[in-house]
């Protein structure tokens, strides 16, 4: 338990670390984008306005009408830092005419074919490689003009790629900060969690000797004044206590960390029959149906103790649980990623959907009708320990609402 809240812990905050960095730079590098977009169609405007011509600067005014202003951030110097090119269509997309001489990496021919494809592709502006494009009509019919944005984008992806670096060491540190950092943080929970730990199983094992006291004393005035229903009813109750001892020490001892099973490799095959057989005529006594289909020699490295008891557990669970006349299915089966057991009994009502809860410590359902059922609401828990020790998966879930299928991967 310990082991997993600190996994928590970490990935909790690298999770944080990792969504405040995509935020912040998703924004940085969204704004950057957008300005990049901004300023290469304000210059496309700009030679739009001049019939694809960079306006020329004379005596502080530009182009052929003196009227006209500068645009905000177009220079004299700009026309020789713009590379841009365009191509001119008549009414039925025929090319009338190219320009290309104020770029040197595109001929006529290229341009003619960007041009074409552009036009075919029905966009009026948009991204054609590294050339901002522009489909506007001019007085000489359709113009498509491109704005070469290579080196604004060259420095975006490099701003990208030195954010992504930035990003990913930062999350890298932050990562191993709280690997180094978490156990001290959850000091307090390990610390606590260690302390109720100690006091169930050191109360367990004090009420072992007084409950033993009481039995025998019971036994010698059942020896002395004969059996009755209250010296019976003492019986009863100390038994109980005694099973509620033993399942929390048992619960305990497996929640401890350096409490390994002994693994060995057996046949769950025959262990899961084995294990069910009592439980089998117990259902049946109970005018209960008990249907098992166990795959044959199934080979399995685990602890055969607490397998038995994992099968046990869940048996026992489904056939309080399964109502009147209840159905209680058992299947064993071998897949790729291991053994599975599935343990499936009719319920009188249940809620549809996953079940995890039923595998907390003393949760019990409906109080009302487990108030009628023996039992302290620990048992699963106890069955998902043995599974977390197998480093399987157990999960609890109804699809109908009428059953509840328990099923574990070991």
């Amino acid at each position: 338990m310990i082991k997993k809240l600190q996994k928590r812990v970490v990935i909790i905050a690298v999770s944080s670390v990792t969504a405040v960095l995509l935020i912040i730079m998703g924004t940085i590098l969204i704004a950057l984008y957008s300005e990049i977009v901004s300023e290469a169609d304000s210059t496309i405007l700009m030679l739009e306005q001049n019939n694809g011509n960079y306006p020329k600067f004379e005596d502080g005014s530009f182009g052929s009408n003196n009227a006209d202003k500068p645009r905000q951030g177009i220079s004299p110097e700009g026309q020789f830092e713009t590379r841009f090119f365009t191509v001119n269509l008549n009414e039925d997309g025929k090319i009338i005419s190219t320009n290309t001489g104020s770029i040197a990496a595109v001929t006529s021919d290229e341009a003619i074919e960007y041009a074409q494809e552009v036009y075919e592709g029905g966009r009026d502006s948009g991204f054609y490689g590294v050339y901002r494009y522009s489909v506007s009509e001019s007085d000489k019919g359709t113009m498509v003009l491109f704005l070469d944005c290579s080196r604004s984008l060259d420095i975006f992806y490099r701003f990208v790629r030195a954010t992504l670096a930035v990003s990913a060491v930062g999350i890298l540190g932050v990562f191993i900060l709280m690997l180094l950092l978490s156990k001290r943080a959850i000091k307090p929970i390990t610390d606590s969690y260690a302390k109720q730990k100690h006091f169930i199983t050191d109360a367990s094992h004090e009420l072992k000797t007084p409950l033993a006291v009481i039995n025998a004393n019971t036994e010698v005035i059942e020896m002395t004044q004969g059996d009755s229903e209250w010296t019976q009813s003492i019986k009863n109750q100390v038994l109980r206590l005694t099973e509620l001892t033993n399942s929390l020490i048992s619960l305990a001892r497996m929640d401890e960390h350096d409490s390994k099973l002994l693994m060995t490799d057996f046949s769950i095959s025959d262990a899961v029959k084995e294990s069910l057989e009592p439980l089998e005529r117990l259902a049946v006594q109970q005018g209960k149906t008990f249907v098992s289909k166990i795959q044959s020699n199934i080979s399995f490295e685990g602890n055969e103790e607490a397998i038995r008891k994992l099968v046990v557990i869940l048996a026992d669970n489904a056939i309080k649980y399964s109502g009147d006349n209840g159905e209680i299915s058992v299947t064993l089966k071998a897949t790729s990623k291991g053994p599975v057991l599935q343990m499936k009994n009719s319920v009188p009502e249940i809620t549809k959907g996953a079940h995890d809860e039923y595998f907390e410590r003393f949760y019990r359902g409906d109080s009302s009708r487990s108030s009628e059922i023996s039992g302290y609401g620990i048992g699963l828990s106890i069955a998902s320990a043995i599974v977390s020790g197998h480093k399987g998966k157990i999960t609890a879930k109804s699809e109908d609402g009428k059953s509840l299928l328990i099923s574990v991967l070991l």
